[in-house]
């Protein structure tokens, strides 16, 4: 009894120190200037929507918006296409072959981004991908590859190698039991797997600060940083565009989580 308790203690504060930034945040999007200096944890006094006339009146923010759903998109969608393909190679070759390529791309997971920024940007400025939003698809779908091959492995490895080696005695071909048999009875996998690149790539500031210059090719994180001032920032204004930024994935996660949590199961299955 006592430990249940101590548990639900625990969880209790846990939910507070979350939901107080986000009170905090919530608030001040209603507020003026210096509205949230003065109260911090008030109520706004007068409530006021200047905040977002101001984010739409400052910037291009519906130009922005098409950036990074664009971006988020091609991303999403040439990762999962490259990725399923390695996964379903990896289950396929078996042996020690499958096993030291799935190493290979683990190993991708140890690297933090960061380590490599300097010769991503020499690479993309040299191959001409710099400020062009197509190679900031290309970069970070490159990125992120080691992340959706773990994931995706794990769900291939549930389908069998019985399956596929039925199918292949039938004279089915590679091409076609993936397309046929392996990406129908993967799509849970495929699901969970897009909705954790969609907030990866959606919510990524690094890769676009790195390449994108344009200021019309601006993804929404980046113009976010156009509203922070040299000496003062309007911190309202700017709490108003990380919701609005937030809000789309915020949504979509809640609605696919369950994918989600099923893909981060199913990627930490041994074969």
């Amino acid at each position: 009894m006592f430990v249940k308790i101590i548990g639900k203690l625990t969880l209790l504060l846990y939910a507070l120190l979350i939901a107080g930034p986000l009170y905090v945040v919530g608030v001040s999007i209603f507020k003026q200037g210096n509205g949230l200096f003065a109260d911090p944890l008030g109520w706004p006094k007068p409530w006021t929507l200047e905040n977002v006339t101001a984010i739409f009146g400052e910037q291009p923010m519906g130009r922005y918006f098409l950036n990074s759903a664009g971006v988020t998109l091609a991303t999403v969608a040439l990762e999962l296409l490259l990725s399923s393909l390695i996964a379903y190679a990896i289950v396929r070759l078996g042996g020690r072959s499958g096993p030291a390529l799935f190493a290979l791309f683990a190993a991708g997971l140890i690297v933090p981004s960061q380590v490599s920024m300097l010769p991503i940007y020499a690479l993309a400025h040299k191959l001409g991908f710099s400020d062009q939003l197509g190679g900031l698809v290309l970069v970070s779908a490159a990125m992120l590859m080691p992340v959706s091959v773990f994931m995706l492995t794990g769900f291939m490895r549930l389908i069998g190698r019985d399956i596929l080696e039925a199918a292949s005695t039938d004279g089915a071909g590679e091409w076609t039991m993936y397309w046929r048999m392996a990406v129908p009875l993967a799509a849970p996998s495929l699901a969970a797997t897009a909705t954790f690149l969609f907030v990866i790539v959606w919510n990524d500031l690094l890769m676009p600060m790195l390449l994108i210059n344009g200021k019309s090719k601006l993804t929404l994180p980046l113009a976010i940083l156009q509203f922070r001032g040299e000496y003062v920032t309007n911190y309202p204004v700017l709490l108003t565009g990380v919701v609005m930024t937030a809000l789309p994935m915020t949504l979509l996660f809640m609605f696919l989580q369950r994918f989600f949590v099923a893909g981060l199961a199913a990627g930490s299955v041994k074969g």
